[in-house]
């Protein structure tokens, strides 16, 4: 147990450095509580400073688990299996289970001289209330509001593990020797809902992209905290190009998120597969400012429609009509109200945030209408000759 504490222990040995860090004006621009990638669904997660949270629930004596106690989730079902991501970027921790996020925590991870190690891990200890012991002097400190542990470890591997703290102010900073600090409320909520073999996955980018569940793509971009990760406008664009909005994600506007690097959102658009004719085209049909948006020369091709863009006017033009457009990323793109006119299709956004397409039946004249109307109509009445022998020489229908 000594010897299982003493490795503990060093993942603290930063302690008084993260005091002094604290202070730093560096430390100032890191964000204290980080809530931009909430979901409507999610619960909020709230946080407690070391003042909040009640000592008295803790005892002196830790209560450990390890991975030999309790088995791996083999036995839960896919959508009920937990598993935590880490974004060193970002210092956020996301709990899921299944593919739902369900918990969202700010973090305080390795410094850049002894960064937290990437890679992929499962929690294989739990300890209740840890004590530390000075790794130089050899003072033992309890549990309690002194223990730089704070009231919760989970091991991860080797001295590293996720844990609490008495220094509520270093979370969202780069501050530890490797190991992630959690403020004491949310550890211990982390902790609750982590069972033993949990996987973990610890990871770098300073790209997060955000979809929500009406399909608002967003994207957020963090310091490089490590030096890892140098951004160019081309590499968000790629990113971008994932999630179908790329277009619409101006350069100069990403080039002044990348110089910001404020890890705070920035909204780009809806993004909605595009379905005509039963057939998913590449490009995706974008929603923003109360307008969906087609991609003129997508829709085209996939009609085999010839068609041209008029730069000088700003009008696109296909063989049955023509209609305003939009350069997106010098790709054009034509109000979806105009999907008659210029394609000759119709379109709608299903529940499922898919926007489908049909060719519509072509309408026949109005003169040819009353044609075939006068020859279908010359066609019920009988022949002068039929009239004849059957001795009626008006109309069927017309006698009094």
């Amino acid at each position: 147990m000594m010897i299982r504490k003493l490795v503990i222990a060093l993942c603290a040995l930063s302690l008084a450095a993260s005091l002094a860090f604290a202070d730093d004006a560096s430390m100032d621009a890191l964000p204290r509580r980080v809530s931009t990638f909430s979901d409507a669904a999610e619960p909020a997660v709230t946080s407690l400073t070391m003042a909040q949270v009640k000592v008295t629930s803790h005892t002196d004596t830790a209560a450990v688990e390890t991975a030999a106690d309790v088995p791996e989730q083999k036995t839960t079902a896919p959508s009920q299996q937990k598993k935590i991501l880490l974004n060193l970027a970002s210092r956020i921790l996301t709990l899921y289970q299944g593919d739902v996020k369900i918990r969202m925590y700010p973090v305080g991870v390795g410094k850049p001289d002894t960064p937290s190690p990437i890679g992929h891990y499962r929690v294989t200890t739990k300890e209740v209330n840890p004590t530390w012991i000075d790794p130089d002097s050899s003072t033992v400190i309890p549990s309690g509001p002194d223990c730089p542990l704070g009231y919760r470890w989970m091991g991860l591997f080797g001295n590293y593990g996720i844990h609490g703290t008495n220094v509520p102010s270093s979370i969202g900073g780069y501050v530890s020797h490797g190991c992630i600090r959690m403020h004491e409320a949310d550890v211990e909520d982390l902790y609750d809902h982590t069972p033993l073999g949990t996987p973990v996955d610890i990871f770098y980018d300073r790209i997060v992209i955000d979809r929500n569940d009406d399909h608002t793509i967003s994207y957020y971009i963090y310091p490089d905290g490590y030096g890892w990760q140098p951004l160019t406008v081309d590499r968000v664009k790629k990113a971008l190009a994932g999630y179908g909005v790329e277009d619409f994600a101006e350069n100069q506007d990403i080039y002044n998120k990348i110089v910001a690097s404020d890890g705070q959102p920035t909204y780009v658009a809806k993004a909605y597969d595009l379905v005509v004719n039963g057939k998913t085209l590449k490009k995706r049909a974008l929603g923003k400012d109360g307008r969906i948006w087609l991609p003129a020369f997508a829709l085209s091709s996939a009609l085999k429609l010839d068609s041209r863009w008029d730069s000088q006017q700003k009008v696109f033009v296909t063989a049955r009509g023509q209609a305003a457009g939009i350069i997106k990323s010098d790709v054009v793109y034509v109000d979806s109200a105009m999907g008659r006119s210029l394609y000759g299709l119709e379109g709608h956004l299903t529940k499922d945030y898919v926007y489908t397409m049909t060719t519509v039946s072509e309408e026949v004249p109005n003169a040819q209408v009353k044609a075939k109307e006068a020859k279908t109509a010359a066609a019920s009445v009988p022949s002068l000759k039929e009239r004849m022998k059957t001795g009626r020489t008006t109309p069927q229908g017309l006698d009094n």
